[in-house]
């Protein structure tokens, strides 16, 4: 009860799980469309989903103030690849979170005169780049992680020498590279079990990526996916806070 009591007391967790519904949604509202549910149902789903998204984005408002605050602080790390794209992801959360609170003034009719089409399009171009920032960071913690865990294994002996020998046994080249990277592979998935905290990170910024992706139009996706991936990412984002131990850090 404690965490939940916790959860609920954060404004970042009412909007993880407006999210959540949103995407919710969205992959309700593509299920009974295909199923051939009445247009009138299916845009009352709809409607739902643009009542949740405009919640979302009043409590998002002030957001890009706290992104530069955590761009502020990242600066100050000593690892010089993570004090790039933690500033840097932190930087385009700003941006996006800024549009996104334009976006949310002409919603509103605060400002009638927004180009809600270019605002939006713009707000997911600077989304995009800080998944993809994020997923970067992701790439070079799970390499360090390898590298380490790799390192240890040399440092025992036994794996390694078990590794000798088997390529060793590799007769051709191409057998070598598969047995690489069968090698690799297993390492990859013993590094990430050790750490759920990395493999929820690069879970949710997968399934996050497809999102704006679609929006942009560099990769179209169906609604029902893109709902999918938004509720996944969303579940997990809800898990970080009920549980900040399986959020990545720093």
């Amino acid at each position: 009860m404690e965490p939940w009591v916790r959860f609920s007391a954060q404004s970042q967790a009412r909007e993880r799980l407006l999210r959540a519904a949103q995407y919710g949604c969205a992959l309700a509202g593509a299920a009974l469309q295909r199923n051939g549910a009445s247009a009138e149902v299916v845009a009352r789903v709809r409607q739902l989903e643009a009542h949740l998204s405009l919640g979302r984005k009043l409590l998002r408002l002030g957001g890009s103030a706290d992104a530069l605050e955590a761009a502020k602080r990242a600066i100050h790390l000593s690892d010089t690849v993570l004090r790039f794209c933690l500033t840097l992801s932190h930087l385009n959360r700003a941006m996006y979170l800024a549009c996104d609170n334009v976006l949310w003034a002409g919603k509103a009719g605060l400002a009638p005169a927004v180009d809600q089409e270019k605002w939006s399009q713009r707000s997911f171009r600077y989304y995009l780049f800080a998944l993809i920032v994020n997923l970067s960071r992701d790439a070079y913690e799970i390499r360090a992680l390898m590298e380490r865990e790799a390192g240890g294994q040399r440092a025992k002996g036994a794996e390694a020498g078990r590794q000798q020998q088997q390529r060793r046994r590799a007769e051709a080249g191409l057998q070598q590279l598969g047995l690489r990277l069968q090698l690799e592979l297993r390492l990859l998935l013993r590094v990430l079990r050790g750490n759920p905290p990395l493999l929820l990170d690069v879970l949710k910024n997968a399934c996050d990526l497809f999102i704006p992706l679609d929006k942009l139009g560099l990769y179209r996706s169906s609604p029902a996916f893109v709902g999918l991936c938004g509720l996944a990412s969303s579940v997990l984002s809800i898990l970080t806070i009920l549980h900040p131990w399986l959020k990545l850090k720093p």
